[in-house]
């Protein structure tokens, strides 16, 4: 299975300590070095930079259509990595793009791209019985300053009956 990742989906199951599950489930991720240059040098991820570096089944790949690139990011609005991340998905035919802002998930979406976040890789993980318990996870990104609307919060525990 071929999954790309943006650098939000990653940050954030570092931050909740379940970076790991990503492998459990998909056994190698592909990012494009735009969301590699993110992830190690943004000042605001200094605490997860070793982990990022120390990742074996993190992949990068680098992105030559450069001009698709540009009109994401000039037209669209995107970030560099999202459209990186969108423009390689799409490049390389992924089976699944990890991505976690509206507007980017729309925009692949659009293009014919499967797309989860990471609340869609933790609902799966609880589901193939890698995590125990989804509430407290949830409350650890909500902790961590990733918004969740109470709404989604609550259809999310429904959906894994807790």
């Amino acid at each position: 299975m071929i999954v790309i990742s943006d650098s939000t989906p990653i940050i954030s199951l570092i931050k909740i300590e379940c970076l790991d599950v990503l492998e459990k489930l998909y056994k190698n991720i592909i990012i494009p070095k735009a969301v590699y240059n993110e992830l190690i040098i943004n000042v605001d991820y200094q605490d997860e930079i070793d982990i990022i570096k120390g990742c074996t089944f993190l992949e990068i790949k680098n992105v030559e259509e450069n001009l698709s690139v540009l009109l994401l990011q000039r037209q669209l609005k995107l970030d560099f990595g999202e459209s990186e991340a969108i423009v390689l998905a799409n490049n390389i035919n992924a089976d699944l793009i990890i991505i976690d802002e509206q507007k980017a998930r729309r925009i692949a979406k659009d293009i014919g791209l499967k797309v989860t976040g990471t609340l869609g890789i933790l609902v799966e993980a609880k589901q193939q019985g890698l995590i125990e318990e989804l509430k407290p996870l949830l409350d650890k990104l909500i902790d961590n300053n990733i918004r969740i609307s109470k709404k989604l919060y609550i259809e999310i525990l429904n959906i894994v009956g807790e």
